[in-house]
């Protein structure tokens, strides 16, 4: 399974990255120019243990890819395929001066997309990471909601949670969730050791309709193949 984390903003919550230190869980971490200007002693954590933590890219100001909608989930969208690429360009910017890390995988504000900034990001030359579990809703859930949505997940899941609210109850489940898991047996992957299988499901072009996301599999491979 890949576990992949979103830092949109705000701080870090030290009980899930502990624990993945702690238990040699490795782990996508998807970081945004805003979050790595408060956190630095977070990220140096991440950067002295690479062979845990790949860091990609979540943009610079956390907005959502879209070109279509003026807001999706109350969050202001990109709004023109400009500002998408800018959002894009300002978050690998940000993660090389901050990190020293250049991305591979892009993963926007929400998940979710409209045709056209797919087609912006893809030129750009990243893949774009979904998921096939949401674990945690936005780190909206209660602890043993979440706990349960991790310790269900199933052979080539991708794990979607949040690892930027650690005054929240999300956290606890995820820990507690991961823990399950490796108890189990599980083999955690990075999103840098998968094959990615993607099924693009944009935001209409005309009319709001249900959010949709780009959903990854994860399939164990050499990353020689890439």
């Amino acid at each position: 399974m890949a576990l992949t984390l979103d830092a949109c903003m705000g701080q870090t919550d030290r009980r899930i990255l502990d624990a993945l230190v702690e238990n040699k869980i490795p782990a996508t971490i998807f970081i945004t120019g805003r979050w790595t200007k408060h956190n630095a002693e977070a990220l140096a954590i991440m950067k002295a243990h690479p062979e845990l933590f790949e860091l990609e890219n979540h943009g610079l100001n956390h907005v959502p890819a879209i070109d279509t909608l003026p807001t999706m989930y109350g969050i202001r969208t990109a709004g023109s395929p400009q500002a998408v690429r800018g959002e894009v360009e300002g978050g690998a910017e940000s993660m090389r001066a901050a990190a020293g890390a250049t991305p591979r995988w892009y993963r926007d504000a929400t998940a979710r997309y409209s045709l056209d900034a797919i087609g912006e990001i893809e030129k750009m030359g990243y893949r774009i990471a979904g998921y096939s579990l949401n674990a945690d809703q936005g780190a909206t859930l209660l602890a043993p909601m979440v706990e349960k949505r991790i310790a269900a997940a199933r052979d080539g899941d991708v794990i979607i949670a949040h690892i930027n609210q650690p005054s929240r109850s999300a956290g606890e489940g995820v820990v507690r969730g991961i823990l399950a898991l490796k108890a189990r047996g599980v083999r955690f992957v990075r999103l840098d050791d998968v094959q990615s299988s993607q099924t693009l499901d944009p935001v209409p072009m005309t009319k709001p309709a249900k959010p949709r996301r780009v959903a990854t599999a994860a399939q164990p491979q050499s990353r020689t193949r890439y």
